[in-house]
């Protein structure tokens, strides 16, 4: 059979490597049609009550977009495994709706999530070949909260190997940054700021114990928060209790998305005791402070001093993202917040020489993970280690950490960690009281995304100038905001809200009166809305497909 012309055009796109740079004439045109690029929780909504959407229809046009551009085109690469019950879930979230109207604040929102965290029906891979047959039979605290608020989960993202560095995996092999496909899109959430990144669902969960979820979302110009420990459950989730470091946390294009998706994750959970300490702490709604002059009349304390890890203050890389975050200070006091530049004495040296684990509390946070799991090959930290798969986890450094002789934490070290880390909190918190300071600000990331080759290859970068005050601290809330783009590069910079324990509403404050004022946000030109008739050509069986190597 003879292909039309049009189907000739859209197959073949399919297939050219430099798909996404198609003009934009040739877009998807918006007459009458949801256009599901930028779009928000918000926009969805309003389009079902219209009568314009249904949860099925947006449920197939990111699994499109996943189709033509995580595994074709440019090969963003974050997808590891969709979720095979997408589309009988908004089939029936769509009757819902059609019944008795929206089952909860996020009905039919496709959300993908971080594959560390456990989803029934899905494998939980921590993205390495170790864990590829894993399969979980219970969904997490988080997990089962967002399908009780009608959220669809789309699937599972791309993240280091064992939720811990850049986005390397040997599982999948490398997820790329859109505006720049020879970079890498941070870590060790990069998979899911990659796939906010690009469109591929509304809103995404990420994960950080380190700068985990604040620098994808800096290296993705996606917005995203590491909520004090204590708010967000980490039941279900890989590194998670009796550790208070690691943290689920949300992730959105827009503030107002992130705060959304925010207000149905947090929750007291018996089964992860720390969120105790978040108990009697959370408002009715974190909406009711999205106020667009969060600034006008705000002390916002800014930190000029290098403190990130492996930071190269000479460089030219370094100078540009310093010009950006200068301008975005300078964005701030024009919209009427008052700036006061401090200093932490020692900051960068403290936090790169003193972080250290408690003994077996990572070993112990791995078999209670694990133990929700009756049909786990794995029972501890020890099983993992004499799997004969190790030899393959990616790079180096990461396959060192999980071989038998590994080194383990040791005790001196950590106890005068404690130390140095309650000092430096008296310090930062009496810096805050003595300048009357509202919020702290910084470089999210002193560097641009590094190279790819570099990560993967001598000398291994995996966290060149990444900043992790909040998490060095553990008990603080934190949140990066896009702030533009570097003049030479053309590449992300965001920038960090950092506040005092559960002061989330007051971050947000800020951070949405900054997005407001200044809507730095550009979506990436290399995954553009799909020809319409590209979308067509697809086809819609893409639902219970595993993206990923499996």
């Amino acid at each position: 059979m003879k292909l039309k012309p049009w189907k000739f055009l859209a197959v073949a796109c399919l297939t050219v490597s430099n798909m996404a740079y198609l003009p934009t004439l040739f877009a998807q045109k918006s007459s009458g049609e949801f256009q599901v690029v930028e779009t928000s929780v918000d926009a969805v909504h309003a389009a079902m009550k219209s009568g314009k959407l249904t949860s099925h229809q947006l449920v197939q046009l990111y699994l499109d977009r996943i189709a033509a551009y995580d595994k074709g085109g440019p090969t963003i690469n974050c997808i590891i495994t969709l979720n095979p019950k997408a589309m009988e879930e908004a089939d029936r979230l769509d009757a819902e709706y059609k019944k008795d109207g929206f089952v909860g604040p996020l009905h039919g929102i496709p959300i993908l999530v971080k594959d560390q965290v456990d989803a029934a029906g899905m494998p939980t891979t921590l993205g390495t070949v170790v864990f590829k047959d894993y399969t979980p039979p219970v969904d997490s605290f988080v997990v089962a909260k967002l399908r009780k608020a009608g959220a669809i989960i789309l699937g599972k993202t791309t993240l280091s190997e064992f939720a811990g560095g850049d986005t390397f995996g040997s599982l999948f092999g490398v997820t790329r940054n859109a505006y720049d496909l020879e970079r890498t899109v941070g870590g060790s959430s990069g998979g899911s700021g990659a796939a906010l990144n690009v469109n591929f669902s509304t809103v995404a969960v990420g994960e950080e114990g380190f700068a985990s979820i604040r620098r994808p979302g800096a290296w993705n110009s996606v917005v995203s928060m590491r909520p004090t420990p204590g708010l967000v459950s980490r039941t279900g989730m890989y590194d998670g209790y009796p550790s208070p470091v690691g943290s689920l946390g949300p992730m959105g294009r827009t503030v107002r998305d992130m705060t959304e998706l925010l207000d149905v994750m947090v929750g007291y959970d018996p089964e992860d005791p720390i969120t105790a300490l978040g108990y009697g702490k959370v408002p009715a709604s974190y909406t009711k402070y999205l106020d667009k002059d969060g600034l006008k009349g705000a002390r916002i304390g800014v930190i000029h001093q290098v403190f990130g890890s492996e930071t190269q203050p000479d460089s030219d890389d370094f100078k540009q993202v310093d010009a950006v975050f200068n301008k975005a200070i300078a964005e701030m006091e024009a919209v009427g917040a008052t700036v006061i530049p401090i200093e932490i004495p020692n900051l960068g040296k403290t936090i790169a020489t003193m972080r250290a684990s408690k003994p077996g509390e990572s070993d112990e946070g791995m078999a209670l993970w694990m133990s929700r799991n009756p049909n786990s090959p794995y029972k501890t930290r020890d099983d993992v280690t004499h799997s004969p798969l190790v030899s393959r986890i990616i790079p180096p450094s990461k396959q060192a950490q999980w071989m038998p002789n590994a080194r383990k934490p040791d005790p001196e070290k950590y106890y005068k960690f404690l130390e140095v880390r309650n000092d430096l909190d008296i310090q930062i918190a009496k810096i805050m009281a003595d300048n009357k300071l509202d919020a702290i600000v910084h470089k999210t990331d002193e560097h641009t995304p590094t190279l790819l080759k570099d990560g993967m290859n001598p000398p291994y970068y995996n966290q060149l100038g990444v900043t992790s005050l909040n998490t060095f601290l553990i008990y603080a809330a934190s949140m990066n905001v896009p702030a533009g783009f570097t003049a030479g590069s053309h590449l992300p910079v965001g920038i960090t809200f950092y506040g005092r324990p559960y002061t989330e509403p007051e971050i947000i404050k800020l951070a949405y009166s900054f997005e407001q004022a200044t809507h730095h946000r550009i979506a990436p030109t290399t995954t553009p809305a799909l020809l319409k008739k590209l979308a067509e050509a697809s086809g819609s069986t893409h639902g219970g497909m595993a993206a990923g190597t499996k």
